[in-house]
């Protein structure tokens, strides 16, 4: 029985009918409708990102399969913390919280695709990547969080698969972000007046000296990128007004 094999990436939950799917499965004879209908109940869970989808069509019998990928971890981490990004500066800056239960399902979600041998193993490589991304777990941050694992601390979660929140637990994390939120627009706030007072007291120096004095304050590299000034700005525009003075005093002398 031939096969052909459609591959695509649709928003989840919200396949169509247009490209990239209507026309590649146009020509193979299958019902298309119910193949839109059919993932989009099977990336219902993935709406608001991209989902990898194949589709193995008989075209004799027009029967088909459809096979699910997951979006990666850093996607899922986002969506469960309703996150738009990863923090800039994942070590300083804490962007939301996760509970144990939230990184027990996305390690469930992404099994097939991680390193580890058991749910605990891959439980510690979810909570690795929210480390990378600037998200605590169950209040601490990824790595205190991964020693707790380690400890045993979550063990009847893992073992029993625990994935549901409550009402009350959903509330809680929507409050620690929002403080969260908070306490970094405050931190900002304050490196960026002491940085700015720091290039102002060293007008005139190099940027590489006004960058050493800013990153021995502890100055995040991403805002003394922002507010540095570009080596030369000013200096670069001073001859190029003082080039036409010499040719103006030569124009001068020429008429006497």
């Amino acid at each position: 029985m031939p096969k052909q094999t459609v591959e695509a990436l649709v928003n989840g939950g919200q396949a169509t009918a247009a490209p990239p799917l209507g026309p590649a499965l146009g020509p193979l004879g299958v019902n298309i409708g119910q193949v839109i209908s059919d993932i989009n109940k099977k990336t219902a869970d993935f709406k608001g990102m991209q989902v990898p989808v194949k589709i193995i069509v008989d075209t004799d019998t027009k029967k088909f399969d459809i096979t699910i990928g997951t979006p990666p971890a850093s996607a899922l981490i986002k969506k469960e913390a309703k996150i738009e990004k990863g923090s800039g500066n994942p070590l300083a800056d804490k962007i939301a919280d996760l509970k144990i239960e939230q990184i027990i399902k996305i390690a469930k979600m992404k099994e097939d695709s991680l390193l580890g041998k058991t749910l605990k193993d891959k439980v510690k490589e979810i909570i690795g990547t929210c480390n990378s991304m600037g998200v605590m777990v169950e209040g601490v941050p990824a790595v205190s969080a991964i020693k707790l694992v380690n400890e045993g601390k979550f063990e009847e979660e893992i073992r029993t698969q625990k994935t549901e929140l409550s009402a009350e637990e959903l509330r809680e994390l929507e409050e620690e972000k929002k403080k969260l939120e908070a306490e970094m627009k405050a931190r900002r706030a304050e490196f960026e007046a002491k940085a700015k007072q720091i290039i102002n007291e060293m007008a005139g120096k190099t940027r590489g000296e006004i960058k050493s004095k800013l990153v021995e304050a502890k100055i995040p590299a991403k805002l003394i990128e922002e507010l540095l000034p570009v080596e030369g700005a000013a200096a670069a525009a001073a001859p190029a007004e003082g080039a036409a003075a010499p040719k103006e005093e030569k124009k001068e002398q020429s008429k006497t």
